[in-house]
């Protein structure tokens, strides 16, 4: 009886609370929300800065949770004997993005750009009015209204957006990473990815999202089928060709030795984390939440993503039959990755079915791509070429279908972006091959480099049997 009094009593004062809330907050909210009667719906500039930074900070966290999906795709995609690497390689690789772009490639995207780069300084930091708001409250200061109007001024707090936009840039190094696994030196591994992310991709973010010459064209990518995606596909195949094929992959017969994922499983969950994460990518990219617009637009956003990586993975199952001989679970994993980058170009479109087209046929040139890539004996071990370039391509030129874009603007900025980007990807390439060598030693690779430089085995409980190789025959 006492118990249950109890739970009668509590009940009663939980239901006391809620209607106590709402009163609250209707008393409060003239204060603040309704402050200013000429924002939208009276929302106050201080209430939207709050919500475009949070926005910015928590779509971020969620792009950066798409390294550990490339972790698991990359490590689960490569044989057992090498799985350790990728895991180094790629918390290693979203580190010196991290740093690159706040030493220099964030200044040379955004800052002062011209028609094709920014500026050169070093550093980047809070803007001198969020500085004085913070001494303020330090100095526990009785009114910083005058601070505070000066900070919510930009819209949205300063190192925010910095956060946000450097999860893309360790995005778009990601990709190189998992197309030349297995036998590229980790060392020279960092050194192309402070390069990528210091100065290539800043250079090619300035032209389109900094204001250069690319925008100024007209040309459109929402969220970087491009600028990003492209940008490390483009990259990636560079250091593909450069670097060559994994020993053994191609036989002297011309026939091609079979690598299946080793741990499908993990594969499977590193795609469904980078399909969450793309939810981010996408959805932050409105770069606001402070009006009902803005989460209107952003609802269509999450939905066109969601419905065309669907697409994508329906679509690349059906074909990989008839083009790959069986129905291949690699190809339809793919096929989702395709189809969230075709819709990156233009992922606002209101007529949702168009993103099940894009997406759908994102999803078949991926897996046209990957066997063709196979057919010119070009060794790209996690499929990053099809899905993050070929799918990046076609994701920015579908933009002018239904995104509103001009085709022949479209083109143009495909043509520049790959141009610029391959031939200095394949400059610095080359250069670190005649400077260091890009590839392990054949020991070293025949034993996997998780042995061989890591001294570690991913799987201690395993036999590691050697594989054979046309040369040991």
């Amino acid at each position: 009886m006492k118990l249950k009094n109890r739970r009668v009593t509590r009940r009663g004062l939980a239901i006391a609370a809620l209607a106590v809330v709402p009163v609250a907050l209707l008393t409060a909210l003239p204060a603040t929300a309704f402050a200013d009667e000429h924002t939208p719906l009276g929302v106050s500039d201080e209430t939207q800065f709050i919500f475009n930074t949070l926005a910015f900070l928590i779509w971020g966290a969620l792009v950066m949770w798409m390294c550990a999906g490339f972790t698991m795709l990359e490590s689960g995609a490569v044989r057992t004997k090498n799985a350790s690497m990728i895991c180094l390689k790629n918390i290693g690789i979203f580190s010196i993005a991290s740093l690159a772009y706040y030493f220099i490639g964030y200044n040379l995207m955004y800052v002062n750009v011209g028609d094709f780069i920014g500026s050169f300084e070093l550093l980047y930091g809070p803007s001198g009015a969020e500085l004085a708001l913070l001494d303020a409250v330090a100095d526990q200061v009785e009114d910083v209204s005058g601070h505070v109007g000066d900070v919510v001024g930009n819209g949205y707090s300063v190192m925010s957006d910095w956060f946000f936009q450097m999860v893309f840039v360790a995005t778009a190094a990601s990709i190189v990473s998992g197309a030349i696994a297995e036998r590229v030196k980790m060392w020279v591994l960092f050194l192309f990815t402070l390069v990528l992310t210091g100065f290539i991709y800043p250079i090619v973010g300035a032209w389109y999202w900094g204001g250069g010459w690319l925008d100024q064209e007209g040309f459109v990518d929402f969220a970087g089928s491009t600028i990003v995606h492209s940008t490390g596909g483009w990259a990636a195949l560079a250091g593909v060709l450069i670097i060559g094929p994994r020993l053994g992959k191609y036989r002297k017969n011309g026939t091609v030795k079979p690598t299946p994922p080793s741990n499908v499983l993990v594969v499977t969950l590193g795609v469904l984390i980078l399909w969450l994460g793309w939810f981010g990518f996408n959805g932050g990219s409105q770069l606001a939440l402070g009006s009902a617009a803005d989460a209107v637009a952003m609802s269509n956003i999450l939905v066109n993503t969601n419905l065309a990586a669907a697409a994508g993975v329906v679509a690349a199952l059906t074909v990989s039959r008839p083009i790959i001989g069986r129905m291949d679970l690699f190809a339809g994993l793919n096929g989702a990755l395709a189809g969230l980058v075709s819709i990156t170009a233009a992922p606002y479109i209101t007529e949702h079915w168009w993103a099940i087209i894009i997406g759908a046929i994102g999803g078949v040139i991926c897996t046209l791509s990957i066997k063709g890539l196979e057919k010119l004996k070009i060794d790209d071990v996690v499929g990053a070429i099809p899905a993050h370039l070929v799918c990046g391509i076609w994701g920015t030129l579908a933009a002018s279908i239904a995104g509103g874009a001009d085709f022949g603007t479209q083109l143009i900025g495909v043509l520049a972006v790959g141009g610029f980007v391959f031939v200095v990807s394949a400059f610095v390439w080359k250069l670190l091959d005649v400077i260091f060598g890009l590839r392990v030693g054949l020991d070293a690779e025949r034993l996997g480099q998780d042995t061989a430089e890591l001294g570690i085995e991913t799987y201690p409980e395993f036999v590691l049997m050697p594989e054979e190789f046309d040369d040991d025959a």
